[in-house]
């Protein structure tokens, strides 16, 4: 999402995520007519407030001065808003953008780092149907973040959000001119988006953890299945008729270790219902421990902060 300048550096990303518990990291490598290749997938315990020595520990036994360093941001970091795409030359849009934000974030604008991501409308579409999507982080927020790295010798080269990274697993699972429904949980909660030609087209939060899914309490967790239906089929419901030249061929459940959720949601959702396994779209060789659901779950996000790709917006 966010760009600095860069130097020369090795093929892929090493995305670093800072976690309550520890810093996970974790480097892809995108290859021709293969999947993507996960080269390491390493964590660093410790609290938050211990970030700084874990990131210490990262750049000694990884050289990050070697590998373009992406961060991703946490829940609460950031705002991400849907508006229409203001009429401005492409060079303009984050001026035009920003300008508008102005009365819809609750912050000031001035104290803000502010990026764009289109939203590609329909080839036989009305433009004023033109959509995009605004991130709005705090500098108060990115520039510690900046800070932080920088004082332990990872050098960002950008920082991501959740949306997106959780966009780059889901555009690998695309069928040819059909979308892609995706829904993930980690401790911050759930989230749902759609995506289709390797683009973002919606993204939703859901007030349910992942803590709270793998719960012993069985009456609890039908009602946490119970909502997190009717919140799908109300996000899909409406994405249907705001974007209805956009067909979703199924809903990818990303590695959880609840294979009740999934039973759940196959007998109650009119899409199919997948689980998916990251060995199917990423090679995982070099890290077969990833191999675990659990382990896929727990560096989920990472991994697809770690597939950013320069060629695809944002």
């Amino acid at each position: 999402m966010i760009f600095w300048g860069k130097a020369k550096k090795k093929e892929g990303w090493l995305a670093v995520a800072l976690y309550a518990d520890g810093v996970l990291a974790a480097r892809i490598e995108r290859r021709r007519n293969a999947k993507p290749a996960v080269m390491l997938a390493m964590f660093v315990a410790g609290a938050r407030e211990q970030a700084g020595a874990a990131l210490s520990r990262l750049h000694k036994d990884l050289n990050t001065a070697q590998y373009q360093c992406s961060s991703l941001l946490g829940m609460g970091e950031y705002q991400l808003l849907m508006l229409e795409a203001p009429n401005v030359p492409a060079e303009e849009m984050k001026t035009a953008v920003s300008w508008r934000l102005k009365d819809m974030i609750d912050f000031p604008v001035a104290d803000a780092t502010v990026d764009v991501v289109d939203v590609p409308v329909s080839r036989n579409g009305p433009a004023h149907n033109h959509q995009c999507f605004a991130v709005a982080a705090r500098n108060s927020v990115i520039e510690p973040r900046q800070n932080l790295f920088a004082g332990h010798k990872v050098d960002l080269s950008a920082i991501d959000i959740p949306e997106m990274a959780q966009r780059n697993v889901s555009a690998l699972l695309e069928p040819e001119g059909r979308g892609v429904a995706m829904l993930s949980f980690d401790l911050d909660g759930g989230l749902l988006t759609v995506t289709f030609g390797g683009e973002l087209y919606l993204a939703r939060r859901m007030d349910v953890t992942l803590a709270q899914l793998l719960g012993s309490d069985s009456d609890k967790v039908q009602q946490l299945h119970d909502r997190i239906t009717l919140e799908l089929q109300r996000s899909l419901d409406h994405f249907e008729r705001q974007f209805s030249y956009v067909a979703v061929s199924k809903l990818v459940l990303a590695p959880t270790g609840s294979p009740a959720l999934h039973e759940y949601l196959a007998r109650n959702l009119y899409l199919p219902v997948e689980v998916l396994d990251l060995d199917s779209v990423l090679d995982l060789d070099k890290v077969p421990e990833l191999r675990d659901a659990a382990q896929q779950a727990r560096y989920f996000m990472t991994l697809g902060a770690a597939l950013r790709d320069e060629g695809a917006s944002a």
